[in-house]
């Protein structure tokens, strides 16, 4: 395990987050698996393969569509500035933090939210993959609202193309300047290959105007409130304080806006109302099949 991590320590200095080829990140997941249990025998280590060919494939399909999912209908631009302003007074809390805390030299903090950012394209899929690892049953729960809910997100971004606070501002939308930093405290690190990976990414592959809703924030809240039933009520604010956290990443750095984050955690409910419905639907009629 411990060559494993050096080497994946290595891969992230020198190429980046492996966050541009689903396939390489899960190859790294397996190869995870794989040293981890380096004990079992080879076909316990193909169930892998079996088991998440599907999932991997339905997510290039989305990594794939989304960077074309404002292709129908123009960005929506105003409504979000509105629903912000409408709840914080008249300001728009994007450029209330920045006006506030920017500084020319990286602070502390950028540290934190840079990581806070990039763990998102590693929080989701470790976590299926620990819940693989230890429960195939708990881990196919999971992965299910995983999938519902991407699929949901990327026909809402074909419906519904929302743009930022950057480009918003960058198209003179929002008078104010807002920046686009959510890696910059990468630098302090000196990880300049992860930065500059994703940087690209953001920049080449992603959909500029598909931020409602915030994936981000969805996909944090929804691996926390997938352990909410298993834990106890003591440790949900320590739980809460991840998605928490990735909200105010996301609107300190000019990635989304509040309402973004809301429906983003309103798609997570609704997932896991639909999703759930769903396997009691299933398991009903699989009981009436015997």
């Amino acid at each position: 395990m411990l060559i494993w991590a050096a080497a994946f320590a290595v891969f992230v200095a020198l190429v980046g987050v492996p966050t541009s080829d689903v396939l390489i990140a899960f190859g790294w997941l397996w190869l995870a698996t794989i040293a981890w249990r380096n004990y079992l025998p080879w076909r316990e280590h193909l169930l892998f393969l079996r088991d998440w060919l599907p999932v991997v494939l339905l997510l290039v399909f989305y990594n794939v569509s989304r960077g074309s999912a404002d292709k129908l209908f123009d960005p929506h631009v105003y409504p979000m500035i509105d629903a912000d302003k409408a709840m914080f007074g008249g300001h728009i809390p994007t450029v209330w933090l920045q006006e506030h805390l920017w500084t020319k030299h990286v602070p502390w903090w950028e540290v934190v939210t840079s990581l806070i950012y990039i763990s998102h394209f590693l929080a989701v899929p470790t976590v299926a993959v620990v819940l693989w690892v230890r429960s195939r049953k708990l881990s196919y729960r999971f992965m299910r609202r995983w999938i519902f809910l991407s699929m949901a997100g990327l026909i809402t971004y074909f419906l519904y193309p929302a743009a930022p606070p950057w480009w918003a501002s960058e198209y003179h939308y929002i008078p104010e300047h807002v920046m686009r930093f959510s890696l910059r405290g990468l630098e302090v690190l000196g990880l300049h290959g992860a930065g500059n990976t994703l940087n690209a990414l953001q920049v080449e592959q992603s959909n500029p105007v598909a931020a409602m809703p915030s994936l981000h924030t969805a996909y944090a809240m929804m691996a926390v409130a997938f352990f909410l039933p298993m834990v106890r009520k003591r440790w949900w604010p320590l739980l809460f304080a991840y998605p928490l956290a990735m909200t105010f990443t996301l609107v300190y750095t000019g990635e989304h806006y509040v309402i973004d984050v809301l429906v983003g955690w309103l798609y997570v409910a609704l997932t896991f109302v639909a999703v759930g419905l769903l396997e009691r639907w299933w398991s009903n009629r699989a009981k009436l099949s015997q």
